[in-house]
């Protein structure tokens, strides 16, 4: 059976860790919090649950990931934000995997939960995700704040059943504050890698978004809060377009 260590990032999460760390204590062999500071109860809760807790300074979800991996003592990880829990089913495949490693990494779906509702549309599920792996055989990657994990050419990938829930907004307020946050720093990674918008682009990239996320992938069958989703979606690709053309003008 492999050693794994359950790696977590966290910054003001007083509200998700518990359940983050309770959920995978039946798997981990070791569980690190890599904590950007916190400034509500994150860490006092964390030392109550006697994990590893680590403080680092935030300098980009990507970094902040692949510097928390650093911390782990087993090569074989499960990366986790500290809004997801496990679910039974994920549970149960993850102990097999440890029992029968066969492959360098492993992915499953994710199941969001949307203001006490699951959604199971809009684009948003299945969401796979590849979250544990052999560290030594890749990165995490991406441009921020939307990050990946990518394993080496030559590594083989297995699947897990079960879903990873995650508990992504409490409310619509929330929801909108995270989307004035994200796209602030999308649009400067995608500033600093040299992309610039049209005002065609601008005007068409939303409205094509939406029918596709609301129409296409099924988010007119979520229900109110399948609506809402895609309309603020939609909304948010218009405002990082839009930041990208401010920060162009002013450059």
């Amino acid at each position: 059976m492999i050693s794994l260590s359950v790696v977590i990032i966290t910054f003001n999460e007083e509200k998700n860790i518990q359940r983050c760390i309770e959920a995978v204590k039946n798997i981990a062999d070791e569980i690190v919090v890599v904590d950007s500071n916190s400034t509500d109860k994150t860490e006092e809760i964390c030392n109550k649950l006697n994990v590893k807790f680590v403080k680092h300074a935030f300098e980009g979800h990507i970094e902040q990931k692949n510097w928390a991996i650093t911390q782990a003592i087993s090569n074989y990880v499960l990366s986790l934000d500290a809004d997801e829990v496990l679910s039974p089913e994920l549970e149960k495949s993850i102990l097999e995997a440890k029992t029968n490693w066969q492959y360098d990494g492993y992915c499953f779906n994710r199941l969001t939960n949307y203001c006490g509702k699951w959604i199971k549309h809009c684009g948003w599920y299945p969401d796979k995700k590849l979250r544990l792996w052999d560290s030594s055989k890749g990165i995490w990657t991406g441009v921020n704040p939307h990050d990946r994990y990518e394993m080496q050419q030559c590594a083989t990938i297995g699947y897990l059943k079960g879903d990873l829930l995650h508990y992504s907004y409490y409310s619509i307020h929330q929801h909108m504050e995270q989307v004035n946050k994200f796209t602030d720093i999308a649009s400067k990674a995608d500033f600093n890698n040299g992309r610039k918008v049209s005002v065609l682009g601008m005007l068409f990239q939303p409205c094509w978004k939406f029918f596709r996320d609301y129409i296409i992938k099924g988010g007119i069958l979520d229900g109110y809060y399948g609506y809402v989703i895609c309309k603020i979606s939609a909304n948010a690709a218009f405002i990082k377009y839009l930041k990208i053309r401010e920060i162009n003008k002013k450059k």
